[in-house]
């Protein structure tokens, strides 16, 4: 009798490459110069498979792969060979990679705000994708694409297709472009940064529909990354680069268990490992203190009892309580982790404490400032205490100032200095941040994402403020990168010794800086404790969930740490079902006794 084995799936290291790349090469033209951006990258993709481009920015892991699709710039060029199914791309006419884009190869973008039409609803733009590749009605391209929404998890798929780009939240637009991606059953889907600036929660949904689809249509998955702690999560094979060239090809268990090239050491090596790092005062070899005792040890530079903070409603739209009944302090010297989910309120206790938000009620006082009702004049005083390092340098900088002037410009404004005072004091801070006194004169454009970094913490520090908010310093910068300026931030703590709030919602950065860690949710404080407490011991539960959704960069770890985080889940689920399941019975009980009640006649008739 014959076996059916129409339905077996093939292993993936025995399949066919659905992608095979041979001395594949990337080139720009500037100044009348070519300048290799990829130099003779070999690897293959096969069905079902993930593999993983990694490297720091400027490695060519980008530009090598939008080549493949003809994404490069005008003054761009790729040669050597890449073949889909045996179909050379490179060379192809622009006809017929437009007719691959999108149904054979699709791509995932960095920033879905930017990736996504804002003019057009997902729904269309997914129509519109179906549509050009295929012979629908409107009718059925609407159903496939509401199929779609469903498929990516996004809640009211019927109504979120009519929804515009801007009407939904990070997560559900990174889903809305996924789903995009996915509508014509690609062969082969290209993953640039899918996750970088997303929550650890909607991070770990988004890996896990990944991982999911990856199996459902069997698709090649090129995953594009900086990040090693989603490469440990959905990567079978590693590709490293640097310079434009790969330095390393291997699994994923032989690049994490034993890197063989230097680079590859010193990437992971850079990457901040949560459980494993010890906050500042550790790292000084000094005993962390207990809140109590942090307080009693220094004093309160910030001190927030019961603080609301509310923006105002506009005609029938009531007013939105962004924060709700916060207790929080923050003695001198003290680092604190503001952590939770977007939304959760942790930027807008951030934007209060500096002053460009109003505490609606309660109390919060920085410095000895009371900042409830405060007017524009009693906050003057406080300008020159409270400095803010703001998540994108690029934007917060002028870009028509050189740096040596947006570092110096709070010293002339606050304290009058100018001229060569101003100057030495200019050069001082920029030795403090680790930058060459010669980009004094350069304009922002000019500097790499962790230099600008570096520019915004020496502005901020310029005029050594009592109590520094960091909002999201380092969440768009390479491991290394941030490592670096991870360190300098210390170093300048240290130093300075100024009090620091500091959000962020990468727990693994936020544990090796803070002595205590408050996580935010829903407007809630809902668990301030010591940074070893929260990280090994945490009592709430979505602290609990918020610590199991941060990706580890060991794969056999993190195996574990995903399965510990999908039992919560359910768990959690269950619980609901068992709360909703309860109240309705005591609804359907209710009712039945209220109907009782009607159908027994009055006494005495």
């Amino acid at each position: 009798m014959a076996t059916d084995t129409a339905h077996v799936p093939v292993p993936a290291q025995q399949a066919e490459p659905v992608l095979s790349v041979r001395g594949l090469g990337v080139d720009f033209y500037v100044d009348g110069e070519w300048y290799a951006a990829a130099i003779d990258l070999d690897y293959d993709v096969r069905p079902g498979e993930v593999l993983a481009i990694v490297g720091e920015s400027g490695s060519g892991k980008t530009q090598s792969s939008m080549s493949l699709i003809g994404l490069l710039p005008p003054n761009g060029r790729a040669r050597g060979s890449a073949k889909i199914d045996g179909r050379e791309l490179i060379g192809m006419p622009s006809h017929r990679l437009r007719q691959i884009r999108g149904k054979e190869i699709a791509v995932i973008f960095q920033e879905p705000m930017t990736a996504l039409n804002p003019v057009y609803t997902v729904g269309f733009q997914i129509v519109e994708t179906l549509r050009t590749h295929f012979t629908l009605s409107p009718k059925e391209a609407r159903a496939r694409a509401i199929e779609l929404l469903t498929l990516v998890e996004i809640p009211d798929p019927e109504h979120r297709f009519d929804s515009y780009p801007h009407q939904l939240s990070g997560g559900q637009r990174q889903r809305a472009m996924i789903a995009q991606a996915l509508a014509c059953d690609p062969r082969l889907l290209i993953a640039d940064e899918p996750t970088t600036a997303l929550d650890v929660t909607v991070q770990a949904e988004i890996l896990k529909l990944m991982r999911d689809l990856r199996h459902r249509i069997d698709s090649g998955i090129i995953l594009i990354t900086h990040d090693m702690g989603v490469v440990a999560d959905m990567a079978d094979n590693i590709l490293v680069m640097k310079d434009g060239r790969v330095v390393e090809h291997g699994t994923s268990e032989a690049i994490f268990g034993n890197p063989q090239h230097p680079y590859t050491r010193k990437l992971l090596d850079a990457v901040p490992h949560l459980g494993t790092a010890r906050p500042l005062s550790a790292a000084a070899g000094e005993p962390t203190p207990a809140p109590a005792e942090a307080a009693a040890a220094h004093p309160l530079v910030l001190e927030a009892r019961g603080m609301v903070i509310e923006y105002p409603g506009r005609g029938r739209t009531p007013a939105f309580r962004a924060v709700d009944g916060v207790d929080l302090t923050i003695g001198y010297g003290e680092v604190v982790g503001l952590v939770g989910e977007s939304g959760s309120g942790k930027t807008t206790i951030g934007r209060a404490v500096v002053g460009l938000l109003p505490t609606t009620h309660g109390e919060l006082t920085i410095a000895g400032v009371n900042m409830v009702g405060a007017k524009r004049k009693d906050l003057a005083p406080l300008r020159s205490q409270v400095g803010i390092v703001f998540q994108d340098p690029g934007s917060s900088l002028n870009p028509r100032l050189p740096i040596g002037e947006s570092i110096g410009e709070p010293l002339y404004l606050h304290h009058g200095i100018k001229g060569k005072t101003l100057s030495q004091r200019v050069e001082q801070l920029l030795d403090q941040v680790q930058l060459p006194r010669s980009m004094r004169n350069r304009y922002p454009h000019e500097l790499s994402g962790g230099q600008r970094q570096r520019v915004g913490i020496a502005r901020a520090l310029s005029l050594e403020p009592k109590l520094l908010v960091a909002d999201e310093p380092t969440s768009a910068l390479d491991v290394s990168v941030q490592a670096t300026v991870l360190a300098i931030f210390q170093e300048l703590q240290r130093e300075h010794g100024f009090a620091c709030l500091f959000i962020s919602h990468d727990l693994a950065v936020v544990e090796i800086l803070a002595s205590r860690i408050a996580v935010m949710h829903q407007g809630k404080l809902v668990e301030v404790g010591r940074t070893e407490q929260i990280v090994n011991d945490p009592q709430h539960p979505y602290t609990q969930r918020l610590l199991s959704a941060v990706p580890v960069p060991d794969p056999a770890e993190q195996r574990r740490r995903r399965e510990a985080r999908d039992a919560l889940i359910v768990a959690a689920q269950h619980e609901q079902d068992e709360i909703e399941r309860t109240a309705t019975a005591r609804a359907t009980a209710d009712k039945l006794d209220h109907l009782g009640e009607e159908r027994i006649p009055p006494t005495g008739l």
